[in-house]
């Protein structure tokens, strides 16, 4: 691997980080001025590092499949570290280990924090905050790749390797191109939801603020009690739509804007998870009226946010769902390892590779009783390759081995099984809030130091999709590069 062109490439991206900055600063100057030097020393610090890596590195043309693995990998964990500056040069935090880890939840749009008082954080910080999410949300990759041309046709495996969920194919043919267009619809859906929330009564900052951690699926709110502090049901009912919304595919979008309806109405994923959705709100609502809530609608409400919250991986609360009742807990729960669909903001497991695994499963009961019968599996009118199976069982597998390590390992450090499980499928899936000790109303600060490293880079391996990062840790890669079967799909 050349190294120079990974070096390179990381430089342009921590100058893209560095000007980023310069909209918290902004706010920083508007309002308080408390982070100020905060954000100055920062934005220098990243925008010096970024010219010194390009100016020692050097790109040529284009990029091989072993460097877009790598700068995928290395760009998420360079961009958290020059991203937890302004939170450990302000005094926000008081380490810098849970200024990383605040930066790498905000990045890969997690939304766990160890912040235990938001609302005392200056402007600044906080739209830095849910910046980040914004820029993960659909990608700084993807971003970096529709302004970087020169990457070539290699772009799509740098898209491939970050975009959440399976990808097949472009939305148009040139990569820089698809790029462009997800960014678009993303950057017009947000215009969309803040105009909306400050018509429901939003400020400008709470309006932008709260969207990018919606449409991002973060969940990183500007209160301690996140959206439910505001008790206010029409902007609860638009984040809903929103949520839901940031959960399906964005190349689903992109058929609707070219006035192509069908592509949505008759997409089996979009069908399932719409399925999925109304059918948890339903047995959690039912839950909710029996046991907590004497108001059908209110139940429903609070239903439908926290059902589309934990499914979507967005982590907004508006109500302390630790207190529900087991059924309706272990609802969410599950939800927290479905996800959205392939091609959303959203992480965890994806929606396609439920549905394709639902559908291998009864095909191979069907075959019990027809050994000799040929029968595709197919999604819609595409016929899903037993490649892709393969690579979808091994992910499957992959995922749940390292949920089990994770939380064992999280346990072994005095954390109780509860708070264990559900931190690691939270941050591995990158929900945000779980139960127990991390529940709605807490926060990951009591957890170890050791512990917060874990979980961060249980975020990293939940927002590349595990393959990415782990094919690096491999000692000979280029025998995996051309294995039969090792493909993201």
């Amino acid at each position: 691997m050349r190294f120079s062109v990974a070096g390179n490439l990381l430089g342009s991206l921590l100058i893209f980080i560095g000007l980023a900055q310069v909209f918290p600063l902004i706010w920083s100057i508007f309002y308080e001025k408390s982070d100020l030097y905060a954000f100055v020393i920062s934005i220098i610090t990243t925008l010096v590092v970024g010219l010194v890596l390009r100016k020692i590195t050097n790109f040529k043309d284009d990029i091989s499949l072993k460097e877009s693995f790598a700068f995928a990998s290395l760009s998420w964990i360079f961009a958290a570290g020059f991203g937890a500056l302004p939170f450990y040069l302000s005094g926000a935090l008081p380490s810098y280990v849970d200024a990383y880890f605040e930066a790498m939840s905000g990045f890969t749009t997690t939304g766990a924090t160890v912040i235990e008082n938001i609302e005392v954080l200056p402007h600044g910080i906080l739209f830095w905050r849910s910046l980040t999410h914004w820029l993960g949300g659909m990608g700084i990759i993807a971003l970096f790749v529709a302004v970087m041309p020169k990457l070539g046709a290699r772009g799509m495996n740098l898209l491939k390797a970050e975009v959440p969920g399976p990808i097949s194919d472009k939305v148009v043919p040139r990569v820089a191109e698809t790029a462009k267009i997800l960014w678009i619809i993303y950057i017009l859906i947000s215009a969309l939801e803040t105009i909306l929330l400050m018509l429901s009564g939003f400020s400008l900052f709470d309006a932008l603020t709260h969207t990018f951690a919606t449409m991002a699926t973060g969940g990183f709110s500007t209160k301690n009690l996140s959206v439910g502090a505001f008790n206010n049901p029409l902007a609860e009912i638009i984040i809903i739509l929103f949520m839901f919304i940031a959960g399906g595919n964005f190349s689903l979008y992109y058929s609707l804007a070219k006035r192509k309806y069908k592509e949505l109405l008759y997409d089996n994923e979009f069908r399932f998870y719409t399925f999925l959705v109304v059918f948890c709100i339903i047995i959690v609502t039912a839950s909710l009226r029996i046991f907590h809530y004497n108001d059908l609608f209110l139940a429903l409400r609070k239903a439908a946010f926290q059902v589309i919250s934990i499914i979507t991986t967005t982590g907004f609360t508006t109500d302390n769902f630790d207190a529900w009742s087991p059924l309706a807990k272990g609802i969410l729960f599950s939800l927290m390892f479905i996800g959205g669909c392939g091609g959303s903001t959203a992480g965890a497991i994806k929606q396609i590779r439920i549905l394709i695994l639902i559908k291998h499963s009864f095909r191979e009961i069907y075959k019990m009783i027809h050994p000799k019968a040929v029968i595709p599996l197919r999604v819609g009118n595409k016929v899903v390759t037993e490649e892709i199976v393969t690579n979808i069982l091994g992910f499957m597998f992959l995922y749940l081995t390292i949920f089990v390590i994770a939380s064992l390992t999280l346990a072994s450090m005095g954390i109780d099984l509860i708070s264990s499980l559900t931190a690691v499928a939270a941050t591995l899936g990158n929900v945000g809030p779980g139960l127990g000790m991390v529940g709605p109303l807490n926060t990951y600060s009591p957890i170890p130091d050791l512990g917060k490293i874990l979980l961060t880079l249980m975020m990293l391996i939940g927002r590349l999709e595990i393959y990415t990062v782990l094919v690096l840790l491999l000692p000979d890669y280029r025998r995996y590069r051309y294995r039969k079967g090792f493909k993201l799909f």
